[in-house]
C-alpha cells in the first residue's frame, strides 16, 4: 500500500472509510459538510504547518465549495481531484469520494496540485474560445474531459482559466490535452 504522508481532507466519514481501505494508515480530517467552522479550519491550519495537507472532496459543487473555503483560509494547501464519473454510486446516492474504486484514489493523489493564487495567467479566455471550452454546444463535456486530463477536476467555463493559472497548468500541457480531447484534430493556437 502507499502510504500518505500527509493529512487528506474530506467530506465525511464515508470518505475516510473508503480511504482507509484503499491506503491502510491514513490520516483524515473530515469536514462534515461545505458549511467549515473555525475549529475545523484550524485542525487544517495545524496540519499543513506540520505535515501538509491534501484537499480531496467530492466532484461537485458542495466539494468545489470547500475546497474555496480551505484554499482561503489555509494557504499553499495542495489538492488532489477525483474525476466526476469515478464518483459515481452504484446504486442510489449522491457523487463522492466514497464511491470511488481504489485504483482511482490511488491516481487522483497521484497528481497534486499545490493553490498558488497570484501565477500568471499563460492561457486567455481566447484560448478557451478558441479551443471550444466556453460558449458554446459540448463545451461542458469539454471542460470535463480537459479536467480529466490535466488532473484539475471539474469547472465551469467562468472557473476554468483561474484554476489553470492557480496549478500552473504551461500552455504546452493546456494544448496537449485540448488535442487528446479532440482526438488531434483540433487547431491549435
Amino acid at each position: 500500500m502507499t502510504t500518505i504522508k500527509q493529512v487528506v481532507v474530506v467530506e465525511g466519514r464515508d470518505d475516510t472509510k473508503r480511504l482507509k481501505e484503499t491506503f491502510g494508515a491514513i490520516d483524515t480530517i473530515e469536514t462534515r459538510g461545505s458549511a467549515i467552522d473555525e475549529a475545523t479550519l484550524e485542525r487544517i491550519r495545524q496540519a499543513q504547518a506540520t505535515r501538509g495537507v491534501i484537499v480531496l472532496t467530492d466532484p461537485d459543487f458542495p466539494g468545489a465549495k470547500i475546497r474555496r473555503t480551505i484554499s482561503r483560509a489555509v494557504p499553499g494547501v495542495t489538492h488532489a481531484f477525483l474525476p466526476r464519473r469515478e464518483g459515481v454510486p452504484d446504486h442510489k446516492g449522491s457523487l463522492g469520494i466514497e464511491h470511488a474504486k481504489p485504483a482511482a484514489l490511488r491516481a487522483a493523489l497521484q497528481h497534486l496540485f499545490t493553490d498558488m493564487p497570484d501565477a500568471p495567467q499563460v492561457i486567455s479566455q481566447q484560448d478557451l474560445l478558441a479551443a471550444d471550452l466556453v460558449g458554446g454546444v459540448g463545451a461542458r463535456q469539454r471542460r470535463e474531459q480537459l479536467g480529466e486530463l490535466l488532473h484539475i477536476g471539474y469547472t465551469n467555463g467562468k472557473q476554468l482559466l483561474r484554476r489553470l493559472a492557480e496549478f500552473q497548468i504551461s500552455r504546452a500541457a493546456f494544448l496537449a490535452a485540448v488535442a487528446q480531447v479532440d482526438g488531434g484534430q483540433h487547431d491549435k493556437t
